[in-house]
């Protein structure tokens, strides 16, 4: 007689779930009411958000098109459906997924007929924004220099942002842009977008949020439509996209089936937006909410995740979570805290450590150097070129490549040869000096005329009899030039540089600016001053310009990443370098100074956000002193090392006695005071912006001396902080006696 066999046991779980730790399998399950996932650094949070997409498709809950998923970027929405579609098996159509800002024009077609628009409205990009605020401001008779249309653009995206339409800017929100004028030029620039059937891009979230508000009709249509809403990176709301969200998931008579994935600890963009607040008071804004903590780790090794974690813990402003391991093997070397002697050491350190890597088969292409600044890039570069090592500068130019380091090379080209046209030609016009199209061919035509440089034909001109503000413009542009050439004699090429962009004023150009991006051009453009005193002459330094800059590494080799830490922001890679934690550069003292201990949490986020970028090695670098412009200048640990946990760090590095005796000091942070059981700061801190000038030097005439590019020598003269030296391999040079060493 046959026994018939059992019978196959029946699957209890979808084989999707298999793969998932609890935490994950208990952020995709909990389907019902308000949810928000804490997922840090590594943990798996897309995994997440797309298997819980499909969890909720393949168990009927939901139709394709009664999902609401919102991302930031259009490419993490298209990496969300080709994921969705390989779970299901299959494309998925009528998806509502995409970014705030896709969704909203989506929905924004079907009812413009509510803010004056009709469905065939045109979103206007950044140049057509541009005319069209120009337009706007010519009536009020506003000087553009001090208030330029741009930084017009940028507070009027600011109160969109906010949620703000004109008639709701009140006296407290209101700006002082323009004199006073901001809030009737924003209210004008509305009534001329409607006027042309066009919007910008703020306009499509506020328009929604305007109609959601005063058209419960239309609300009540996406409360039925929608059954789930999904978002990513939650931290980074602004106040616009937290309104639109809270007014689609607070549905009468429903449940409130949100369900936010973002990470508290990693909120590093409040400069255009950003409210962490958001995510802190989820529980206040949907009463009931679950939350559900992501803190296995399946990037980093354990020592780099307890001390990312020991730093983070300082911040009061956060929900609390601890990031642990996800692998066994993962134990991995402590982080590596190298003090050096100065900023130029730092660059060396680096890229011999690259070198030895790439000796030992590690790839560029997983290394990375991670800075608070772009300024920080020049020395890395320059010492990258130096070595034949391929790199390539994340989200940004190469520094040589800068609109405002071409200007500021364009102006010393012309001080060391006035007959360069190409770069006279650049700078001409640049701040603005009345120069036209029609200008600039009599110009031309009067050089071919005379066989002179466009130097010369503007002297022929400003000779002539005339007036008018263009010729003071110019008059004032060639004396600038005269004053350079006579202080280029006189002082040398670093001071009659800084003089030449001061007196032209390309440097209150940058100043006046209001952009976001103006600060970060004067730091460059201070980086590039400095790097001038490594060279004897001015010829020296363009000559070395144009050589590191001729040539491009071939696109496809493998390249070491340069970028800033925000733009590191969801990569990874096995080696990464954390150069400049000093107090002043990181944290910065210009987000200090601006946002108080609120800014100084977002700082130590960064920080946090650097450390878990790592997967297998971080060494993190401080320099005992940073030259700014010609100057040296001691500099102090940054307070984020402090508040690195001993246990997974270890100090390295030939400045660390140093370092350490300062560490035994009472702190002198540069921002204070800081929370409960942390030291004050002093008011008299030094700061990385401070610059030193004419200190004297203690160093005598005939002592020997070495300095770093020209090797050793004997002082010859001293004028207060400058040195004449003869060098034993290039002879005499005038240098500054900070960047030499007395030796005996």
């Amino acid at each position: 007689m046959t026994q018939t066999p059992p019978p196959v046991p029946t699957r209890t779980t979808p084989e999707y779930l298999d793969r998932l730790n609890p935490e994950q399998r208990e952020a995709i399950e909990t389907t019902e009411g308000p949810l928000l996932i804490l997922a840090g650094a590594g943990t798996g949070k897309t995994r997440v958000l797309t298997t819980r997409f499909a969890h909720i498709l393949l168990t009927g809950r939901a139709r394709p098109f009664q999902i609401l998923a919102v991302t930031f970027t259009n490419k993490a929405a298209r990496e969300m459906r080709q994921r969705i579609g390989a779970l299901l098996g299959e494309p998925v159509e009528g998806l509502w997924l995409g970014t705030f800002h896709a969704l909203c024009a989506r929905m924004l077609r079907r009812h413009a007929e509510y803010v004056g628009l009709t469905s065939a409205f045109t979103i206007l990009d950044t140049d057509d924004q541009l005319r069209l605020i120009k337009q706007v401001m010519e009536p009020y008779r506003i000087d553009t220099k001090r208030w330029p249309p741009q930084g017009m653009l940028g507070v009027i995206q600011r109160w969109k942002d906010r949620g703000l339409t004109p008639e709701r800017v009140t006296p407290a929100e209101d700006s002082d842009f323009g004199g006073g004028a901001a809030r009737r030029i924003y209210e004008e620039y509305q009534t001329r977008l409607k006027a042309v059937n066009a919007c910008d891009f703020g306009d499509l979230m506020l328009h929604m949020v305007e109609i959601l508000r005063n058209q419960p009709d239309v609300l009540a249509q996406y409360h039925r439509l929608f059954r789930y809403i999904l978002v990513d990176e939650y931290q980074d709301t602004n106040t616009i996209q937290y309104l639109w969200l809270r007014l689609l998931a607070k549905r009468d008579g429903y449940p409130s089936n949100i369900a936010c994935v973002g990470d508290d600890d990693q909120s590093i963009y409040s400069w255009r937006g950003a409210e962490v607040e958001n995510i802190l008071r989820f529980e206040q804004d949907f009463p009931g909410a679950r939350i559900v903590r992501l803190e296995r780790n399946y990037r980093s090794t354990a020592q780099i995740l307890a001390a990312a974690a020991g730093l983070i813990a300082h911040n009061d402003g956060r929900l609390g979570k601890t990031l642990r391991p996800g692998r066994e093997d993962a134990e991995g070397e402590p982080v590596q805290v190298v003090g050096v002697w100065d900023s130029d050491e730092e660059a060396r350190i680096v890229a011999g450590a690259v070198e030895r890597l790439r000796a030992d088969g590690h790839g560029l292409a997983e290394m990375a150097i991670l800075m608070r600044a772009g300024f920080q890039t020049r020395p890395f570069e320059e010492q990258l070129m130096t070595r034949g090592i391929p790199y390539r500068v994340v989200g940004g130019l190469r520094f040589y490549e800068r609109a405002e380091i071409r200007d500021c090379l364009a102006y010393l080209r012309v001080l060391a040869q006035p007959a360069d046209d190409l770069a006279f030609e650049r700078i001409i016009n640049v701040p603005r000096r009345g120069m036209g199209t029609a200008a600039m061919q009599k110009l031309h035509l009067d050089a071919r005329q005379h066989g002179v440089p466009l130097t010369g034909a503007v002297a022929a001109q400003l000779g002539a009899p005339g007036k008018g503000k263009t010729r003071e413009a110019l008059l004032g542009l060639m004396d600038a030039f005269a004053r350079a050439r006579e202080t280029l004699a006189r002082e040398g090429h670093v001071v009659a540089a800084e003089q030449l962009l001061e007196d032209a004023g390309y440097l209150q150009m940058w100043r006046d600016d209001r952009s976001p991006e103006a600060p970060g051009r004067l730091d460059n453009i201070r980086e590039l001053l400095r790097a001038l005193v490594d060279f004897a002459t001015l010829e020296g330094f363009l000559e070395h310009v144009a050589l590191v800059t001729e040539g491009e590494d071939a696109a496809s080799e493998e390249k070491i990443s340069l970028m800033t830490l925000h733009g590191a922001k969801g990569l990874e890679f096995d080696t990464v370098f954390l150069p400049g934690w000093e107090e002043g550069v990181f944290p910065s003292q210009r987000s200090l100074d601006e946002g108080g201990l609120k800014s100084l949490e977002e700082e130590r986020r960064l920080a946090y956000v650097g450390l878990t970028r790592a997967r297998k090695r971080a060494t993190i670098l401080h320099a005992a002193r940073r030259r700014v412009y010609a100057n040296w200048q001691d500099a102090i640990p940054s307070r984020f090392i402090e508040e690195l946990p001993d246990a997974h760090v270890r100090h390295s590095g030939q400045s660390m006695q140093e370092r350490r005796q300062l560490a035994a000091q009472p702190s002198v942070f540069a921002f204070g005071p800081l929370t409960a059981g942390r030291r004050a700061a002093s008011s008299t801190a030094p700061r990385v912006t401070d610059v030193y000038q004419g200190t004297p030097t203690e160093i005598p005439v005939g002592a020997r001396v070495f300095h770093q590019k020209f090797g050793y020598g004997v002082v010859t003269g001293v004028d207060v902080d400058r040195l004449q030296v003869n060098f034993e391999q290039t002879g005499e040079k005038r240098v500054m006696a900070g960047f030499v060493e007395q030796v005996s």
